[in-house]
């Protein structure tokens, strides 16, 4: 029988951005201001809490530059294919389309 020694003895690398700043304050920011912005809505102060929200949000997007320019880079590959998907939808609609009007001029001559 053969054991596995659980612990590594080689320490894990910590990410770039934590070893250069001790905190993340612009995560702190961002999430507090989603959760003031999710309380403000909670209260039925809607107007301030999708302001707070949306500030949050933007936050957020700014702590994650490098995730956010890849999604805008894969994003017309996806407009794309839901392109396509549509354009096959419309095809598939104009088709029955189509078959409907031929199916009613033939039972309109039987009847």
């Amino acid at each position: 029988m053969v054991v596995v020694p659980l612990q590594s003895k080689v320490p894990l690398a910590e990410p770039a951005a934590e070893r250069e700043e001790g905190l993340n304050l612009v995560g702190f920011a961002a999430g507090g201001t989603l959760i003031a912005g999710g309380l403000l809505l909670l209260a039925g102060r809607r107007r301030a809490g999708a302001v707070a929200a949306a500030s949050g949000a933007a936050l957020a997007l700014l702590n994650q530059e490098d995730s956010l320019r890849s999604w805008w880079l894969m994003l017309p590959g996806y407009l794309d294919e839901v392109q396509r998907v549509l354009d096959k939808v419309q095809d598939t609609v104009n088709d029955i389309a189509a078959k409907r009007e031929t199916l009613h001029r033939i039972m309109g001559r039987q009847v």
